[in-house]
């Protein structure tokens, strides 16, 4: 581990209190990232805390990086700088909830399973089922930009926040958008929030868009022999009238990941028998609606599966869709666990082209004799999880020679290639964001605007920004 060298931290507690700033060594390797400590860990219960601290960092240049429940401080580059830990844990207020307007406004570090229990209260639910989601906070959740199976039918989070709250790199306040469902006020800067991994400034506030839950679900599962198969399936509903809640493909590797001590931890429930099996690709589908509207799917997805010569189909009712859409949703944590080495590459792809891509990352895999898993969202986007025997330098070799060789055969089709989770000391030798991108220079120039001093996860996002 490196530790960041002395930095004069001693005013934080004049700003939040002594009893919410630690230099604490043991406390400190808890909010390690890729490898480096920070100086001290300090915890605001407000915006206007948040403020002086930033403006406190800028003045003595010293590099923060904005915390939540440390689920995806892996993602990204190592930071290149790393004074304070600006844990925002304690601003957890849900702050309006106003369920006839499905409108919601919540503090950056409220949980996500607390927003969940709110809202259904009401019989209404984000979409913002994570990887994670039981520790996650809303504002880690925004900044990482990781999505959910419900992306197929709801969107990314780019889609419902209605706006946001931030504290810019010179300790200035800014707001973007606004907290009702139609706003047309302004430019939607709260949108290079997302996904920006913390560099463009510190969330603060999130304003959502709720969404009422459905009176009904079910769950369809058909399993195939080969991906060829399980892809004229998918064809065929993709072509369809069907508009299903969730669509994704499990390649059967997911069967020795759904079963292991690790999962059993993060779903705190079973997968239901024959949704995943050794040996069988598995086409999972969820749908809701009223009796008539679940009749019609399951009667479509068994014409749709018997015409693409499905192994076998089982229908999910009575609690299996949740228990099996909690697998799905905790698919990489599951991964990560499964290998002392595991490495997560994801593939943004055009929905036409996924099966080229598949078939790419499977070849490469292959010909570096890496173990892998894949979860596939219909839409376009695979998480291929490689996972090698051991934690080596031989292991290292072969993961680097496989996600290049994907690289390069995703870039001729059009895709985007990142490198979200794999070990820390890999990611020199790996292209974690990819290839070289002709819009960083304007990158840069949004960072330059929003952190003139670049105090905020400096070296992390693309290109080092």
């Amino acid at each position: 581990m490196t530790i960041a060298s002395k930095t004069p931290t001693s005013r934080l507690p004049d700003v939040v209190g002594a009893e919410h700033v630690s230099s604490d060594p043991a406390e400190l390797s808890a909010y390690a990232t890729d490898g480096k400590l920070p100086s001290a860990i300090v915890r605001p219960g407000s915006t206007e805390e948040v403020i002086e601290i930033v403006k406190y960092a800028a003045t003595e240049k010293l590099a923060l990086i904005a915390i939540g429940a440390r689920t995806k401080l892996g993602i990204g580059l190592p930071p290149a700088r790393y004074d304070i830990a600006l844990d925002m844990t304690r601003l957890s207020r849900i702050i309006a909830y106003d369920p006839g307007d499905l409108t919601l406004s919540v503090e950056a570090g409220v949980p996500l399973r607390k927003v969940a229990e709110a809202l259904a209260e009401h019989r209404q639910f984000l979409p913002l089922s994570v990887p994670f989601f039981d520790r996650a906070t809303v504002g880690g959740t925004i900044a990482s930009g990781v999505d959910t199976p419900l992306r197929q039918f709801y969107g990314t989070a780019r889609d419902y926040v209605l706006g946001m709250e931030f504290v810019l790199g010179e300790g200035v306040r800014s707001k973007s958008g606004g907290n009702v469902v139609k706003n047309v006020t302004g430019y939607d800067l709260h949108k290079l929030m997302i996904g920006s991994l913390g560099t463009l400034g510190v969330i603060t506030r999130v304003n959502f868009k709720t969404f009422p839950m459905p009176v009904a679900s079910r769950g369809f599962v058909a399993t195939f022999e080969n991906l060829d198969r399980a892809m004229e399936m998918r064809n065929r509903v993709v072509q369809s009238a069907l508009n299903p809640m969730t669509f994704d493909l499990l390649s059967p590797r997911a069967a020795d990941l759904f079963s292991s001590p690790a999962a059993d931890r993060l779903t705190k429930s079973p997968m239901p028998a024959g949704v995943v099996s050794r040996g069988h690709w598995a086409l999972t589908i969820g749908y809701s609606g009223n009796e008539n509207v679940l009749s019609r799917y399951e009667a479509e997805l068994r014409r749709m599966a018997a015409e693409s010569s499905a192994a076998d189909v089982v229908v999910l009712g009575d609690g299996a869709p949740a228990a099996t859409f909690a697998f799905k949703r905790e698919f990489i944590p599951i991964a990560l666990e499964s290998s002392p080495a595991t490495t997560i590459v994801k593939i943004s792809v055009l929905s036409a082209r996924l099966k080229d891509a598949l078939i790419a990352a499977i070849k490469a895999a292959d010909a570096n004799q890496l173990p892998w898993a894949v979860m596939a969202r219909s839409l376009g986007v695979i998480y291929f999880a490689l996972l090698p025997a051991e934690h080596s330098q031989a292991s290292n070799r072969q993961v680097v020679t496989a996600t290049n060789q994907i690289l390069d055969a995703s870039v001729s089709l059009g895709a985007n290639v990142t490198i979200p989770w794999c070990p820390s000391e890999w990611k020199t030798a790996l292209k974690i964001w990819g290839p070289e991108r002709s819009d960083l220079p304007q990158m840069q120039k949004v960072k330059k605007v929003f952190d003139p001093l670049g105090i905020f996860s400096p070296g992390r996002f693309i290109g080092g920004i």
